[in-house]
């Protein structure tokens, strides 16, 4: 099947592990596949560190437990991507380690305080809630399949989110404060998540017409601010003034002012060259080779497993 003709079906059609692609669409699905599940092994590297920070055991357990969904969700993508054919598991996690693999922007800022968890638990895990929603109906039947799963316990990190946002704006006022200037800071990279605008984006276009993904950036991050500007004033944050966001009454959409964002840091986060790279990529490659000695253990007794069942067959 030539290209020409996956995008003329990718609307309707769908593509499993048996099916006939061209090239072009097995590599663009293995980067957006590799790329998402990437974000969740490094999303859940930030869970754990709110896991140490979290003010009570309740809290510690929950995210503990998000932790655990994370990887499994990067497991289920990792398969999902190896069905391609085009790179292995193993293949993908060494390039996260070694620095070639990509990630979302906003796991490459360390976390410092418990003031932060609700902006990954609750603004990014909700924006994640927006974009793979639209990926139930992917042109990748593993990948959609996969979202089913992945959505259902994304919805309870989203409601975890909420609650620590809830708490800590009901606490002091110098907690709600604290909790304000976090908000701040993070508030123009939540926007940038859903990547760069559409006439800007590398990758969007090929991505529409072979049926990856079936909403554009702009078109998800119009959904984000439309359902948690809302959510954030109503625990009492006030949305920053930069980027500025101005609500069209008429359309019912929100103008956002992009050329007031960090591009130029957005960029070079996406290359993994920003500082805060460096050091989560540096954390991810000491935290493979620390359990290598356990890879080639399995693999060793998988190997002499074989040989043992071989030999009896021989016999």
């Amino acid at each position: 099947m030539d290209l020409e003709t996956v995008k003329d079906r990718a609307g309707p059609r769908q593509f499993g592990p048996g099916d006939d692609m061209p090239e072009e669409y097995r590599k663009a699905a293995t980067r957006m596949i590799q790329f998402h599940a990437n974000s969740e092994v490094m999303g859940g590297y930030l869970d754990k560190e709110f896991t140490r920070k979290a003010p009570s055991l309740d809290r510690k357990l929950a995210n503990t437990a998000k932790v655990q969904d994370e990887i499994g969700h990067a497991q289920l993508l990792y398969r999902a991507a190896e069905t391609l054919g085009v790179k292995t598991r193993d293949e993908m996690l060494d390039e996260l380690a070694n620095g070639e693999g990509k990630f979302l922007n906003c796991f490459h800022y360390p976390v410092d305080t418990w003031y932060e968890a609700p902006m990954i638990d609750f603004f990014v895990d909700g924006g994640a809630m927006r974009r793979q929603a639209t990926l139930k109906s992917t042109s990748w039947t593993p990948y959609a399949h996969a979202m089913d799963k992945v959505c259902f316990e994304e919805g309870f990190h989203v409601k975890h989110g909420e609650s620590i946002l809830r708490e800590l704006m009901q606490g002091s006022k110098a907690t709600q404060e604290r909790t304000q200037e976090t908000f701040e800071v993070w508030w123009p990279r939540i926007i940038q998540f859903f990547g760069p605008p559409n006439d800007e984006s590398h990758h969007n276009d090929f991505a529409q017409d072979v049926g990856l993904k079936t909403a554009t950036n702009d078109e998800l991050r119009q959904s984000f601010l439309n359902m948690y500007i809302p959510k954030a004033e109503k625990y009492g944050l006030e949305i920053p003034d930069t980027p500025r966001i101005e609500y069209d009454e008429e359309s019912g959409r929100y103008e956002l002012a992009y050329d007031e964002l960090d591009w130029d840091e957005f960029w070079t986060i996406s290359k993994n060259e920003y500082p805060g790279s460096k050091e989560q990529i540096g954390s991810r490659r000491r935290r493979q080779e620390a359990v290598e000695w356990v890879r080639d253990a399995l693999d060793s007794w998988e190997s002499e497993a074989t040989g043992v069942a071989t030999g009896e067959a021989a016999d």
